[in-house]
């Protein structure tokens, strides 16, 4: 968060957080860092450490909007696929952004998690992740939350093991709910998005938060990631803001009870 924000992305913050709800927990899939680089006849890397400036922006923007939860994609179990040259650089990237950022996170009062598979991370990675989480565990402002070595479909299969096996050993005696299973999942102890933005143009998931994204709104831009920044973002809150957010129930409903819509969105994270 070494960028300060210019004059004119604080007075677009200011207008957009009276224009409307600002999203409590925003999870962006953060693509076309390699696009953008192949474009400019530069190595795939150098797209990745353009795309570490775009970080900053965008969680020194959020923290500003008053959104309490940023969860981003950082690396997925799928990533490990990529050529072992540019899987070293990342695992470098990751050590060096959070040895750059972590004290000026905590400073800004930002609290740094991390959900994932971390058993087989290189202890390099594993040291940084667990000194930033520790050093910002009681900071309050925003949740960073770093997606590192994630599945969304490895996730929910280790909550059904876990699952299945504290109810054989007794220590589950209710019955399985939705509530229960959130309860088993890396998220636990945060909500579910309300707005999932997805850079680079593609319309997938990629394997991200499968579960947690059920009622999210979805933004799609074709900038690419190093190309995204604080102008886009709150164009994609304007176009949350936007949006009717029914949660099972019909427009009609919610014109006569607009408190319907916050009770819908309980429910929806409750059992059923």
């Amino acid at each position: 968060m070494k960028r300060d924000l210019t004059r004119a992305e604080l007075s677009a913050i200011e207008k957009c957080k009276t224009s409307g709800e600002i999203p409590a927990h925003i999870a962006i899939i953060m693509d076309g860092n390699g696009r953008w680089a192949k474009k400019r006849g530069l190595p795939r890397v150098a797209g990745h450490q353009r795309g570490v400036e775009t970080v900053r922006n965008v969680v020194e923007t959020c923290s500003n909007l008053g959104v309490k939860y940023l969860t981003l994609y950082t690396f997925s179990t799928e990533n490990w696929r990529r050529p072992i040259t540019e899987v070293s650089y990342l695992m470098k990237l990751i050590v060096k952004s959070l040895r750059n950022e972590t004290d000026d996170l905590d400073t800004n009062n930002i609290r740094i998690m991390s959900i994932g598979n971390h058993e087989n991370l290189p202890d390099e990675v594993l040291k940084e992740l667990d000194y930033a989480q520790a050093k910002t565990k009681n900071n309050t402002r925003m949740v960073l939350n770093l997606a590192f070595n994630y599945s969304g479909r490895s996730e929910i299969t280790e909550a059904v093991a876990k699952i299945a096996e504290d109810y054989k050993n007794g220590i589950i005696k209710d019955k399985i709910n939705e509530k229960l299973i959130s309860q088993y999942l890396y998220t636990k102890d945060i909500p579910d998005p309300d707005l999932l933005i997805r850079s680079g143009g593609e319309y997938r998931i990629s394997n991200f938060l499968l579960w947690q994204i059920a009622y999210s709104e979805i933004y799609v831009t074709k900038l690419l990631w190093p190309d995204f920044g604080s102008e886009e973002l709150i164009k994609a809150i304007y176009d949350f803001q936007k949006r009717e957010r029914r949660f099972g129930l019909v427009s009609e409903q919610l014109q006569k009870n607009p408190k319907k819509t916050k009770n819908a969105k309980i429910l929806s994270e409750q059992s059923i």
